[in-house]
């Protein structure tokens, strides 16, 4: 959703286009988003008066949600679904008194956003031994939240533990954890065993990317390999070579390592799920195309270019919407 978001900025408006930190967390992404005429700050007061600007999938902060909508600035907020829930859950208990532990990573965008929804009454838990230092009553009203791109065992351990500790402990009836991040471990847990090599192909900066090379080497793979770009994959990879890629990676970088293997006994697709979930694109964006296409018939008696793609979204791929931002942009 956050890239196909962008990318219709992209096609929307001429460069720059302002984006508040990292739309995703890929390497790969990000730069085709540069060459396309992106600005990525890290402080809104870098956006220009009146210039638009996207808030990234991450979530921000409220100050910032402010900061950015001052001064005439188009703002489209493409914060994920997933953690805007969790900005609402914390929000909530904050509000009803509770004392909030949240399971994450420190210095983490999505972390320093969610945090700075209620910050006096949030800390921040990234291992077990964070709870046991904590000097809270066992009968305190306490809720347990979580950073979405987590690995399930960071999440698991902490949640015993606070469990032991906290006689009254609020946790929210659907997990926190992304589905595209708990899949995609499922999947890793069922092929890592059988592989001499895995390759996970996704950012540094990426926890749930971080996350899937933990979770390999944890179900047995013997050697596990995190890569930017299918360019940094060693020639000495021999055997059996499984092959995942962090949420946000393009489908084409999949194929582009799976012709470096170059697999001389062919591929075979392990298939653990089906993921059907969907995201239209943020409320401000649809208002936005929506008074294009307007306008559009008001003065040209036509529909604008790519209003069929608004209607179809969910069949077009963020893949599709990047390449196709990337080819208006080089005619």
């Amino acid at each position: 959703m956050a890239i196909k978001a962008l990318a219709w900025m992209v096609r929307v408006f001429e460069p720059p286009v302002y984006c508040y930190h990292e739309i995703v967390h890929n390497r790969l992404v990000v730069e085709e988003f540069r060459r396309q005429g992106v600005v990525f700050v890290d402080d809104v007061d870098e956006v220009p008066p009146s210039a638009p600007v996207m808030l990234s999938a991450h979530g921000s902060a409220p100050e910032v949600e402010e900061a950015a909508a001052a001064r005439g600035r188009i703002v489209i907020d493409a914060c994920c679904p997933l953690v805007t829930k969790v900005h609402h859950e914390l929000k909530v208990r904050a509000h009803k008194g509770y004392t909030i532990l949240y399971i994450g990573h420190a210095g983490h965008e999505e972390a320093i956003g969610t945090m700075a929804v209620a910050p006096d009454a949030v800390h921040l838990i990234e291992h077990e031994d964070d709870v046991d230092r904590l000097e809270l009553d066992p009968n305190a009203h306490v809720a347990l939240l979580a950073q979405t791109t987590l690995a399930h065992d960071e999440w698991e351990g902490v949640v015993e533990r606070a469990r032991e500790r906290y006689r009254d402990l609020w946790m929210p009836g659907r997990s926190d954890l992304c589905y595209a991040t708990t899949n995609r471990q499922s999947a890793v847990k069922a092929v890592a065993p059988r592989c001499d090599a895995m390759v996970v192909l996704g950012s540094g900066n990426s926890s749930n990317t971080v996350a899937l090379a933990k979770v390999a080497a944890a179900a047995g793979c013997p050697r596990v390999l995190r890569v930017n770009a299918p360019s940094e994959v060693p020639d000495d990879l021999t055997g059996v070579v499984g092959v995942t890629a962090g949420a946000s990676a393009p489908d084409w970088l999949i194929d582009d390592l799976l012709d470096r293997l170059a697999p001389t006994r062919g591929v075979e697709v392990v298939h653990t799920t089906d993921e059907d979930e969907y995201f239209p694109p943020p409320p401000e964006l649809r208002d936005l195309l929506r008074c294009l296409e307007i306008a559009a018939g008001l003065t040209l008696r036509a529909r604008p270019q790519g209003s069929t793609l608004t209607a179809a979204d969910r069949q077009v791929t963020a893949a599709d919407m990047l390449a196709a931002a990337s080819a208006s942009r080089s005619v």
